[in-house]
């Protein structure tokens, strides 16, 4: 991707995050961008391909700072792995408030959007296989439905705890904990093992 078409979705994605997706102008993303319409034109085509391609940017961008996890430190523990990632989804970070807000405001319109809905499902379904293939790691003797439905609860768990702390309503240590116990619930108890990924189950 060139650096020009990742700045115009890096931009998007601010103008999302501050005016929602009804509120993002094509005017307004050239200005926050530092270029012309006619360039957004030429990359996007429409409103459409921005918001399509906006979506596809936040989930990459989410793909990498959640692979920030020290491998050394998991290598061997697939539990404490699964914990970290789910986990860097609550970073105290410019670039994890600004996807997390724009992820909420694109599934809010998506409601509205048919072909938005579409796009959403798609990225939704690989992140929650995603997690499903971490919990069969930490938890072999389940079955990929029982990972696939503790995926599908997690990744939902994880968007409302999220909503809740960037809205002021939940401290993110507490949303931490939370997402910390549901996730020893889903593999059937207690774990002192996610202590290491800073988790404190109550």
């Amino acid at each position: 991707m060139s650096d020009r078409r990742t700045e115009i979705l890096r931009a998007a994605t601010r103008v999302i995050t501050r005016r929602g997706v009804r509120g993002l102008r094509v005017a307004e993303l050239a200005a926050e961008a530092g270029v012309s319409t006619s360039l957004i034109y030429y990359h996007f085509t429409d409103r459409a391909g921005i918001l399509r391609e906006t979506l596809e940017f936040i989930s990459e961008r989410a793909d990498r700072y959640t692979a920030q996890w020290d491998p050394g430190e998991a290598a061997d523990n697939p539990l404490t792995e699964l914990a970290q990632v789910l986990l860097l989804e609550l970073q105290d970070t410019v670039e994890v408030r600004e996807n997390s807000t724009a992820w909420g405001e694109l599934r809010a319109s998506a409601v509205f959007d048919a072909d938005l809905r579409v796009d959403l499902a798609k990225a939704t379904h690989t992140w929650v296989h995603e997690i499903a293939e971490l919990l069969g790691r930490a938890q072999p003797t389940g079955t990929a439905p029982a990972h696939a439905a503790s995926a599908e609860r997690l990744t939902a768990l994880l968007e409302g705890l999220s909503v809740r702390w960037l809205s002021g309503s939940l401290p993110r240590e507490h949303a931490r904990r939370l997402l910390g116990g549901a996730i020893a619930a889903e593999l059937g108890g207690r774990h002192p093992e996610l202590q290491p990924a800073g988790i404190t189950v109550d």
